[in-house]
């Protein structure tokens, strides 16, 4: 039985680190949110939730407060309609008008 706990607690380390580590890469991508700075082309790529968050991101950086739903909805039409048309990919989304 004591030959057998010897093996599983390397075993819990290992799990106990990646578990940390999984979690830490997960912190990693919120730290990274470019908000304004952030490409046409990593914008398009994101799903809704992460959208708004740069939005808010972006916002928030040029000293607005946090937006409403419907400031929130105007704005990411209005960045995924520039990067679908004139924008470039890597196009910042602070170039497109926004409210």
């Amino acid at each position: 039985m004591i030959a057998i706990a010897k093996h599983m607690k390397p075993t819990l380390i290992s799990m106990t680190i990646v578990a940390t580590l999984l979690s830490g890469c997960a912190q990693v991508a919120q730290i990274t949110n470019k908000g304004g700075d952030t490409t046409c082309s990593d914008f398009s790529s994101a799903d809704e939730k992460t959208q708004n968050e740069t939005i808010t991101k972006m916002l928030k950086d040029e000293g607005k407060n946090a937006p409403a739903n419907l400031e929130l909805a105007g704005n990411r039409f209005a960045i995924q309609t520039y990067c679908r048309t004139v924008g470039k990919p890597d196009s910042k989304i602070s170039e497109v008008p926004h409210l």
